[in-house]
């Protein structure tokens, strides 16, 4: 099937081939159609499989031209990052239209978005609460939104979003189109989409949370964080100088200390990503990335949804992710567009319990290669032991309810004859 089968216009076709793309992806070749029919869907697709392609033709072409000052698609993105990304595309694809694309986030000033929207705009792409802002302070009117995308539905959704989403449909028509987009969808995901999706359609290219096919996946097992950093930096230092790796961690102390760590031994091309940054700082290092300009990238999971460089060729996952959809989602960055694509986990002693459940996620092993021998094993300080034992036995009491752990002492009871002596002195 080609772009032309599924009916996307010239002008788009263009577009397309401006972007190098002339094939449509299964996602695209059964979510189109669909869409275009004004049918609600759940789209369900591994990363780098084209999802944003899927939803973007049909919405603009059905836009089709600037009508109006309010906006007529909105298109939600739990990170700002994603955002950016998903804004980018949809520029790309309108320049041989006059459809009018403007992104919206948080943690920068408000005024000039406001402005930019106030002049009039047709498809919005936003976060949440940056989106509800802006239309408390009446910078648009909601009455013409008559289609709407929550895009990583399943982290859209999570408890922590839901309020806002909650608080964003009573103020948008009844009357719209719904879409739900992620690689990842879990039945309590599906349980809370019921709230405002009716008699939706679900096309999925490929079984969810399932990654693609061509990551190869590996891991290595190392003692502590130390030993992580000296595994890190032999790999890294191993690279062709043209590869370019990203780098995930839960913390954000951890980003900042393998920064320092890979600038020291392996490049000072590296910058690092977390919520700690000033919004300018992260959006110039990920254009910094996506140019090709950057070697390496640490970032936490702020930034596993909205990074899209298709000629990545290595994720390193230094810490393991608690959610498994997470490591979905984070190797999910290489691999992109039918390339090759590796990625490679490291794993403590705290980590096999989330190393456990991201292989029942995958079903299947992931496949752990030994310690190089010229790798030095650090000694493992004693407050990063107590951690680790505080974390394996989180775990357990996870699987068993009744567990007490390591850190349990069982309080002493008085001696019968300590007792009695006490009763007597009173």
């Amino acid at each position: 099937m080609t772009f032309s089968d599924l009916k996307v216009t010239r002008q788009y076709l263009d577009a397309l081939e401006d972007m190098g793309i002339s094939e449509p992806t299964e996602i695209q070749c059964k979510a189109i159609p669909r869409i275009r029919a004004g049918q609600d869907v759940i789209g369900i697709a591994q990363t780098g499989t084209g999802k944003t392609l899927a939803f973007l033709l049909p919405l603009m072409a059905m836009l089709s031209h600037a009508q109006g000052k309010g906006p007529r698609c909105v298109i939600l993105t739990p990170a700002k990052e994603l955002a950016l990304q998903i804004a980018e595309v949809a520029k790309r694809l309108a320049a041989r239209t006059d459809l009018r694309v403007e992104v919206i986030y948080g943690g920068v000033g408000h005024r000039a978005q406001q402005a930019r929207l106030e002049e009039g705009c047709d498809l919005v792409v936003a976060t949440p609460g940056r989106f509800m802002e802006l239309y408390l302070r009446q910078a648009f009117q909601t009455g013409s939104i008559a289609h709407l995308v929550l895009d990583e539905a399943d982290r859209m959704m999570d408890l922590g979003f839901m309020p806002q989403l909650r608080k964003l449909l009573e103020i948008l028509p009844t009357k719209r189109q719904n879409l739900l987009f992620s690689a990842t969808y879990p039945p309590k995901t599906e349980e809370m989409a019921g709230e405002f999706l009716l008699w939706p359609t679900r096309v999925e290219a490929a079984p969810q949370s399932t990654p693609v096919e061509t990551v190869l996946q590996s891991g290595y097992r190392a003692d502590n964080f130390s030993t992580k950093l000296n595994l890190l930096s032999s790999l890294l230092a191993a690279l062709p100088e043209e590869m370019q790796a990203l780098l995930f961690v839960r913390e954000k102390d951890q980003a900042e200390r393998i920064g320092q760590r890979v600038a020291q031994d392996v490049s000072p091309s590296v910058r690092t990503l977390h919520a700690n940054k000033g919004q300018n700082s992260r959006i110039h290092a990920m254009d910094q990335f996506k140019e090709g300009e950057l070697r390496f990238l640490v970032a936490t999971d702020v930034a596993s949804r909205g990074i899209d460089v298709p000629q990545l060729d290595l994720v390193i996952n230094v810490t393991v992710p608690r959610d498994p959809h997470d490591y979905i989602h984070r190797i999910g960055r290489t691999g992109r567009a039918k390339r090759e694509g590796r990625a490679i986990t490291l794993i403590d002693p705290s980590e096999r319990a989330a190393l456990q459940r991201i292989e029942g996620l995958l079903g299947t092993t992931l496949p752990i290669a030994p310690l190089p021998e010229d790798i030095s094993v650090e000694p493992t300080p004693k407050w990063e032991a107590q951690a680790m034992a505080r974390a394996v036995d989180r775990e357990k009491r996870k699987a068993d309810p009744n567990f007490k752990g390591a850190f349990h002492e069982k309080k002493r009871k008085p001696s019968t004859s300590r007792t009695k002596g006490r009763k007597r002195r009173r």
